[in-house]
């Protein structure tokens, strides 16, 4: 990512997705640590330790580097006496079945299904990224990733979520196949697309993937340099299935769609700016 782009993106997506303390811990990388359990032992959200220390692999953490860990924990806000819908998301390994991760989560496989959209039938895979409800909005130690999001966890989304319906445009190509658009009129210009849970999301231009990573409040994002001066943000996957300094062309897979911890729906957060302008997306080069 050039470095005008980099402040800019920052800029537009960082204050809206990771309250960051007045004052950091440093953290020096041990050997066999990793970013989730470095984000467990401090109660932190790993997308928000990747952000902050401006890692985009987490498998290419090295012993001895000094991390910057935020002071705020991750968990719920507000009135702790109230019963929130709080969930963690956890990277399935080899041969997990929904049976033994509801019993190490204490939660239920129905749970598990219904926070997930699974069929009965639908069988786990390695690498799939599910979301683990945790009982009455409180946070528990487990394996996995651990990261937490909730509608309360994430409001600092709903300030900026002014949107309006309006038609889709059926001419036009999308990301995902939309069921609705909905356009936010707030702080954060652009569209939320509804669509289906895992679909593919799909690049409507060629050009280069500058960023690619988790943002706290927006699943993975990933975001395209386009020729003219275009930077498209695809936000919301629930995977990625590109990395920084890929080329991509139209209808490159760029991940799959995840669902939005505010809506409950699996929606795409999809902007575009031109020289650093926010534009209509329905106005934006598809090709």
């Amino acid at each position: 990512m050039d470095h005008r782009s980099a402040i800019f993106l920052f800029a537009i997506l960082l204050p809206l997705s990771v309250p960051l303390a007045a004052e950091d811990v440093i953290h020096v990388v041990e050997r066999g640590e990793t970013i989730y359990s470095i984000a467990r032992s401090f109660n932190i959200d790993p997308g928000d330790l990747m952000l902050l220390n401006n890692i985009t692999d987490a498998s290419r953490l090295q012993a001895g580097r000094r991390l910057t860990i935020p002071v705020n924990p991750i968990g719920v806000t507000g009135n702790t006496e109230e019963r929130r819908t709080v969930y963690r998301e956890y990277q399935v390994s080899r041969n997990e079945t929904l049976y033994n991760i509801a019993r190490t989560n204490n939660t239920t496989v129905q749970a598990l299904r219904e926070a997930n959209g699974f069929s009965e039938s639908y069988v786990l895979k390695e690498g799939d990224l599910i979301r683990i409800p945790v009982a009455n909005g409180a946070i528990t130690e487990s394996s996995g990733s651990g990261n937490v999001t909730s509608p309360a966890s994430a409001g600092s989304l709903s300030g900026v979520r002014q949107t309006t319906v309006r038609e889709v445009d059926s001419s036009l190509r999308w990301p995902v196949t939309p069921r609705e658009i909905v356009y936010m009129d707030g702080k954060l210009p652009g569209v939320m697309v509804t669509g289906e849970r895992a679909e593919p999301v799909r690049s409507l231009t060629q050009g280069t993937v500058i960023s690619a990573g988790p943002y706290r409040g927006f699943g993975r994002v990933a975001i395209v340099q386009v020729a003219g001066g275009y930077l498209y943000v695809y936000g919301g996957c629930e995977s990625l299935s590109v990395k920084e300094g890929d080329r991509v062309t139209p209808g490159t897979e760029i991940g799959k769609l995840g669902i939005d911890a505010v809506s409950d729906m699996p929606q795409l957060f999809f902007l575009v700016f031109l020289r650093d302008n926010p534009i209509d997306p329905s106005k934006a080069p598809r090709a």
